[in-house]
C-alpha cells in the first residue's frame, strides 16, 4: 500500500477499521448517558460532566500521540506500534466502562476513570489510523476513494453498535446486568475490527518529513494553515449537532415514542440510508464539488431535523413520520461524514506545499482533538439541558415519570438544537473555501473544473 495505489485487498483492510471506529465512537454516544441517568441513577447534570470532562483531556492527548506517530513514522517508516498499543487496550477500557458495579456518585467516578482509560486508547488507535490515508496515496482522487471506504465501513460500524447494541441490553434482561454483557461483546468485536487493520498498516510507507515537529512546534506550523481550521471548525460543529441528536435518541424513543426498546428501530432508520448514500455522494461529489455537497447536506440535515418538531409524538402516524424524516436525515448524515475526511488529506498536503513538511500525524492528532470535543460536547449539552428541564435520574428498578418540561427538553436535543447547530457550521465551510483558494499548495484555477474544492498539487 503506499509504494503503489491501493488496490480493493488493501482499501478493505484499511476501511475495516472504521468498522471498530464507528462503533466506539456510536455506542458511547447513544448509551452512556442513558446508563447513567437510567441505569445507574446518575443525576443528569453529573451524568454530563463524566461525558464531557474526559475527553476534555483528549483534546491534550490526541495532538500528542499525533507528535508520537510523526517520529515513530520517521524512526520505523512505518506507525504500527502506537496503533497496536491502541488495538489492545481499548477493548478493555471499553467493557469495564459498562461494568460498572456501583450507582450515584460511586458509579459516576468508574465511569469518568474508566472512559479516560478508553479514550486515551482509542487515541492511540484513532490518530495514526486517520493519518495513513495522506500516506497512501498522493493523488486527491484516490484519497476520496479511501475516504469513500472508510467511511462505508464507518457507516456499517456505527448501524451494528447503534442497532446491536441496545439489543443485546434489552435481550439479556436490561439493567446492569444487560450493559456489562453489552460491553464484553461490543469489545470481541473491537478486537478483530482493530487487528486486521493494524497489521495491514505495515505494508504502509510512511512520508513523514525530514524531522519530526515537537507538540508545540506541531501547533505552530499548524497554526498558518487556515483551511485546515476552518474545515475543522465546521467539522467540530456539525459533530456536536450530530452528536446532540444520537445521545437524544433513547430519550425520544422511551418518552416520546413508547419505550426504550424503539431505540434500535430509531436509530437503524437514522443511520442505515447513509450507508447507501456515501458511494453516491461520493459520486456526486466528483461532479459538483465536495465542498460544494458538503454545504447542501449541512443545509438538507438542518431542514430534516427542524421537521422532527412537529412530527414526534405517540401513534403510527408520527411514528411513520418520524422514521421516515429520520431516513432523510442518515442520507445527510452520510456526507456529513464522508466529504470532511476526504478534505482533510488536501489540507495536509497543501501544507506540505507552503513549509516543506508532510506532517500527517501532527493534523490528524489535532483534527481527532476537535472531533473528540465535539462528539463529547454534544451529550454534555444535552445533558445539562435535560437538568435544567428538571429530568429526574433513575435506576432500572426505580422509573420516574418525567415533568412535561423535561419531555420537552429531550425533544428540543433531538430536532431544533442539533438544526442550529448545522446552520452555524455553514460560515466556517465558506471560509474554508475562501482560505482554499487562496492556498499555495492549490491547483491553478483554470485548469480546475467548477467547484472542484480547488485540488492541491502532489508535492514533489
Amino acid at each position: 500500500m503506499g509504494a503503489s495505489e491501493p488496490g480493493r485487498r488493501e482499501l478493505a483492510a484499511y476501511a475495516l477499521g472504521s468498522i471498530g471506529t464507528g462503533i466506539y465512537s456510536t455506542v458511547p454516544g447513544l448509551l452512556l448517558l442513558y446508563f447513567m441517568t437510567d441505569a445507574l441513577g446518575v443525576p443528569a447534570g453529573v451524568a454530563g460532566l463524566v461525558v464531557v470532562l474526559p475527553k476534555a483531556w483528549d483534546a491534550v492527548f490526541n495532538p500528542m500521540v499525533g507528535a508520537a506517530s510523526d517520529s515513530e513514522a520517521l524512526r520505523t517508516g512505518r506507525r504500527t506500534r502506537i496503533l497496536m498499543a491502541g488495538t489492545l487496550a481499548l477493548p478493555v477500557a471499553f467493557a469495564a466502562m459498562f461494568a460498572s458495579p456501583l450507582t450515584g456518585v460511586g458509579a459516576a467516578a468508574w465511569v469518568s476513570i474508566t472512559f479516560v482509560l478508553a479514550s486515551s486508547a482509542f487515541s492511540l488507535f484513532q490518530v495514526p489510523y486517520v493519518a495513513l490515508p495522506a500516506e497512501m496515496s498522493e493523488r486527491p482522487e484516490v484519497r476520496t476513494r479511501i475516504m469513500v471506504w472508510r467511511i462505508v465501513c464507518l457507516t456499517i460500524g456505527i448501524l451494528v453498535a447503534g442497532s446491536v447494541a441496545p439489543a443485546v441490553v434489552s435481550l439479556v434482561g436490561g439493567g446492569r446486568g444487560g450493559y456489562g454483557v453489552m460491553g464484553v461483546a461490543i469489545g470481541a468485536v473491537l478486537v478483530v475490527t482493530l487487528l486486521i487493520p493494524t497489521l495491514a498498516a505495515r505494508r504502509v510507507p510512511s512520508r513523514a518529513g525530514a524531522e519530526p515537529l515537537s507538540l508545540a512546534g506541531a501547533l505552530r506550523c499548524a497554526r498558518g494553515n487556515h483551511a485546515f481550521f476552518a474545515l475543522l471548525g465546521a467539522f467540530v460543529v456539525q459533530a456536536a449537532a450530530v452528536a446532540i441528536m444520537l445521545a437524544a435518541v433513547p430519550y425520544t424513543a422511551t418518552y416520546w415514542l413508547g419505550g426504550y426498546q424503539l431505540t434500535s428501530l430509531l436509530f437503524v432508520c437514522l443511520v442505515a440510508p447513509s450507508a447507501v448514500a456515501v458511494p453516491l455522494w461520493g459520486k456526486a461529489a466528483a461532479r459538483w464539488g465536495r465542498l460544494r455537497c458538503l454545504t447542501v447536506a449541512a443545509c438538507g440535515f438542518a431542514l430534516g431535523a427542524v421537521s422532527l418538531w412537529p412530527a414526534v409524538g405517540p401513534g403510527p402516524a408520527h411514528m411513520a413520520a418520524t422514521l421516515t424524516l429520520s431516513a432523510l436525515l442518515g442520507v445527510c448524515y452520510a456526507a456529513l461524514q464522508v466529504l470532511p475526511l476526504s478534505l482533510l488529506p488536501d489540507t495536509v498536503h497543501a501544507d506540505a506545499a507552503r513549509t516543506g513538511r508532510l506532517q500527517s500525524g501532527a493534523f490528524t492528532g489535532l483534527w481527532t482533538a476537535g472531533e473528540t470535543l465535539g462528539l463529547a460536547a454534544g451529550p454534555g449539552v444535552f445533558s445539562l439541558a435535560l437538568a435544567c428541564a428538571g429530568f429526574v435520574a433513575s435506576t432500572t428498578h426505580q422509573p420516574v415519570a418525567q415533568t412535561p418540561a423535561a419531555r420537552t427538553g429531550v425533544l428540543l436535543g433531538f430536532s431544533i438544537v442539533p438544526a442550529v447547530l448545522m446552520l452555524l457550521s455553514l460560515p466556517a465551510l465558506r471560509a474554508y473555501g475562501r482560505h482554499r483558494a487562496a492556498s499555495p499548495g492549490a491547483a491553478p484555477a483554470p485548469a480546475a473544473p467548477p467547484d472542484s474544492d480547488l485540488e492541491p498539487e502532489s508535492p514533489r
